[in-house]
């Protein structure tokens, strides 16, 4: 379980909404927390509308102010400012998070459309290639952060090994948050198909929603196992089938139950392979303010 938190800020009230969560987190699972700045080579005057933290000696008494705010006694925290300006700032996250042996990096999306997309296409994907755990808040339009609220935590399922390795931790998160897992199964619909099931769709639309059918029925066996099995192991769980778009079903199921935090299993392939490539986690982010965990799966 999750026992080392690193945290990246970059001095404005957006990147610190994730500390609500991570907080929350860091309490539950007794873990510690490293708050991180990394300093920018030629970065900008100002980031989000505040100033940009340029210089160690603005950010270091920044993260200390952060600590001494919002940080509970309870929680263990140190601050660390790499002080040698650089350019791959994504690249020192995942320096820093080996270095400090970090097992979860926490950060903010920031839910603004072109940086959202710098974040998911090279912050998350050098991260999640390292083999780190991420999980990312996107706050809602005002800024504000979400905040947990005790309810259960979503897991979206397709009955592959790359969507069940998130099980582990989110069985581990239930237990010590006292939330109830709620497991996921979605089954596309005819309008829905995608890749290469969508040509037989067209041609053999019936054959196509008989196998469609089996798929459900499958799901429904397979649920059943699942939650058998995590009631062996003292986690309360319930299944759930949903017929359509993947990301569209997620964000609109965890919506309904009040989930406090999806987690999904996905895809982190090493070098310059697009992370994101055919993932529904981007489309889920961008549907939903509930964090996001993203448990990788590396594949050479």
């Amino acid at each position: 379980m999750f026992k080392r938190l690193i945290i990246p800020l970059d001095g404005s009230p957006l990147s610190e909404a994730v500390l609500p969560t991570a907080i929350h987190l860091a309490l539950k699972l007794q873990a510690s927390v490293t708050l991180i700045h990394v300093i920018e080579r030629n970065a900008p005057r100002q980031v989000h509308g505040k100033p940009h933290l340029a210089t160690p000696q603005e950010a270091e008494p920044y993260l200390a102010e952060v600590q001494r705010r919002l940080f509970p006694s309870g929680i263990p925290v140190e601050v660390h400012v790499h002080t040698m300006a650089i350019a791959d700032v994504a690249g020192s996250i995942v320096e820093h998070a080996r270095e400090f042996g970090s097992d979860l990096v926490t950060m903010c999306t920031h839910g603004r459309g072109g940086l959202r997309k710098l974040l998911f296409g090279s912050i998350a994907q050098q991260v999640a290639a390292a083999g780190v755990p991420v999980l990312l808040v996107r706050p809602v339009e005002d800024g504000s952060p979400p905040v947990p609220c005790g309810g259960p935590i979503l897991v979206p399922l397709d009955g592959t090994e790359l969507r069940e390795v998130a099980l582990p931790e989110a069985s581990a998160l239930a237990k010590a948050c006292g939330s109830i897992l709620h497991l996921l199964m979605i089954v596309p619909t005819l309008e829905t198909l995608t890749g290469a099931a969508t040509s037989s769709s067209i041609l053999l639309p019936a054959t196509t929603q008989e196998m469609l059918a089996l798929a459900t029925e499958d799901a429904r066996a397979y649920l059943e196992t699942l939650t058998t099995r995590l009631a062996g192991e003292g986690v309360k769980s319930r299944g759930e089938i949903r017929r359509g778009d993947a990301a569209e079903i997620i964000a609109k199921e965890a919506r309904s139950q009040g989930a406090d935090l999806i987690v999904m299993g996905t895809a982190a392939r090493t070098g310059m392979d697009a992370f994101w490539s055919g993932s529904v986690s981007p489309k889920v982010s961008e549907r939903t303010h509930l964090p996001l965990l993203l448990i990788p799966v590396l594949e050479v």
